[in-house]
């Protein structure tokens, strides 16, 4: 149990996988850092999410995975007298314990964890009915908390404040003082069901050109995508093709500015609900994709779900549910936001 009256207690918190599962950790750090103002909370992550992890101000510093790996030394050093593994990695799992820490929290549902963690946690995912922020909370029962927060309260633990840096001057033109500054984030890197194409170019046509500026966003790879599918949506006088011409830390930064984003469940749908943005965030109704665990959390956050179990959602990516939603039905959520 971690003594809360120390003022030089050192956490860590381990996430090493994608931006939504980060930003989907950070209030662990902010509800830490309540409770023990003077703490310090160390957040090792992939180097790529990096810019995330530093955007919360309740992170004092970000450690590289890959470079804790090459110089164990760096993770032995900081003295830390706990380490979370909010996500399983073995190899971090075992610097961790060859580090000397001496609280080491991890899920009994790993292996190796049995071998490098001396607090284990029974923690089942996948059919939980808790969210996935709420069940990160679980793993702080070895520090002596036992609280899992409500959704309403996630918010305000998030402390995201990205540092703002230039963006390439004709996305910056494009910002619109007048209109509602929109992003439309159709891909997920497959990670993701995906609310088909035709529906994303169906709902811009429909976006009124006097009252909103569009972005389509996402990486090279995926803007190719979307040209190749749907290339029309590019063409479209309203319409700016961001994709490949932003890097993470201007993808924060952009996303700070503009008013909504609409997406599936994707990395950059979490960013804007964390930063307060307006988000709609179209889901299949299976476990463990369904909102019930993957939801955007935010205060001007919402999602669309077909309201019932279907089991060609598990089996098929091109289930009639996620596409079922009309562009019509989309525009008219996005409507109420502009009232």
């Amino acid at each position: 149990m971690i003594d809360y009256n120390m003022s030089d207690v050192q956490i860590v918190i381990s996430r090493t996988d994608n931006i939504g599962d980060v930003v989907l950790s950070l209030p662990l750090a902010g509800f830490l850092k309540r409770q023990m103002p003077q703490a310090r909370i160390f957040f090792i992550g992939k180097s790529y999410t990096r810019p995330v992890i530093e955007s919360s101000q309740y992170i004092d510093e970000f450690l590289d995975r890959d470079k804790i790996l090459q110089e164990p030394a760096l993770l032995s050093q900081l003295k830390a007298d706990a380490i979370i593994h909010v996500f399983p990695d073995k190899d971090i799992a075992k610097v961790g314990k060859n580090a000397g820490i001496s609280v080491r929290v991890g899920t009994s549902h790993r292996a190796f964890h049995w071998l490098y963690c001396n607090k284990l946690i029974n923690l089942g995912r996948k059919n939980s009915d808790l969210h996935e922020a709420q069940l990160n909370f679980k793993l702080l029962h070895p520090l002596g908390i036992d609280y899992v927060p409500e959704l309403a309260d996630i918010p305000a633990l998030y402390g995201m404040n990205p540092k703002q840096v230039s963006l390439p001057n004709e996305i910056e033109s494009k910002l619109a003082a007048r209109k509602f500054n929109l992003i439309l984030h159709p891909k997920s890197k497959g990670s993701a069901r995906e609310w088909p194409m035709e529906n994303y170019l169906a709902l811009a046509k429909q976006l009124s050109p006097e009252n909103y500026q569009v972005f389509i966003t996402g990486t090279e790879a995926e803007g190719a995508l979307v040209k190749q599918q749907q290339p029309e949506i590019v063409t479209l006088p309203h319409v700016y093709d961001a994709t490949g011409k932003l890097s993470l830390d201007q993808l924060l930064t952009f996303i700070s500015q503009v008013d909504g984003l609409v997406a599936c469940s994707t990395g950059p749908l979490h960013i804007a609900a964390a930063l307060g943005k307006y988000v709609l965030g179209i889901y299949p109704p299976i476990r463990p994709m369904h909102p019930g665990r993957w939801a955007p959390l935010g205060i001007k956050a919402e999602v669309l779900v077909v309201d019932k179990v279907c089991e060609d959602c598990r089996k098929s990516q091109n289930c009639h549910c996620i596409r079922s939603f009309s562009a019509e039905t989309v525009l008219a959520r996005i409507s109420h936001w502009t009232k």
